[in-house]
């Protein structure tokens, strides 16, 4: 039996995504928790493939990078694309997603200087977040509510798992006026620990 093992922050994260995808996929894992200034963090740190975390143990080899890992899992549980091409697109959607999330949490949500966060703030919630939930609208409604091919891929999940940090930093439920399917999934997932 193959063994897994998740590593990240004591947060959703970068490592929510790879959650969602071995929760989906009926996978148990080891979901390890570390605090970002702990002693176990820095010991650990130089030991990581690119000195960042989530990494994924699968039979004791460490493999990184949050995207990889997902186009990993996706392929295993049968939620990639038919055709390279289709992969292609499903693996652009993800990568948008994955930018997506970062210029909401680390462009205005972290930032501390409250002037500078106020004006970060003003552009996120006027042009970034409209943008991408404009282009996901679209997609969905072009895909029969998935983001891509009429069907549940990883980028679907990923937006799922993704959805709640970005919730949280934009201070509202961002898919509460868009994407319906994407939306009654969320509200008949499984109520899963991880």
């Amino acid at each position: 039996m193959t063994g897994y093992k998740l590593v990240y922050f004591n947060v959703m994260g970068l490592a929510e995504p790879i959650r969602f995808l071995l929760s989906y996929g009926g996978i148990d894992f080891e979901d390890v928790r570390l605090d970002h200034s702990s002693a176990e963090w820095v010991n650990l740190k130089p030991k990581t493939p690119f000195g960042q975390l989530p990494t994924l143990e699968i039979d004791g080899k460490v493999y990184s990078q949050t995207l990889p890992i997902c186009q990993y899992l996706a392929k295993q549980f049968n939620l990639r694309g038919k055709t390279d091409l289709d992969n292609l697109q499903i693996d652009a959607i993800a990568n948008a997603l994955h930018d997506f999330r970062r210029l909401v949490i680390s462009s205005y949500y972290r930032e501390t200087d409250p002037i500078l966060k106020a004006k970060k703030k003003t552009e996120v919630f006027t042009q970034v977040i409209p943008s991408y939930l404009k282009k996901l609208e679209e997609l969905a409604k072009n895909n029969g509510g998935y983001l891509y091919g009429g069907e549940l891929s990883y980028a679907d999940l990923f937006f799922v798992a993704i959805s709640d940090a970005i919730n949280t930093a934009y201070e509202s439920d961002i898919t509460k006026d868009i994407l319906p399917k994407i939306q009654a999934w969320v509200e008949k997932r499984p109520n899963l620990k991880f």
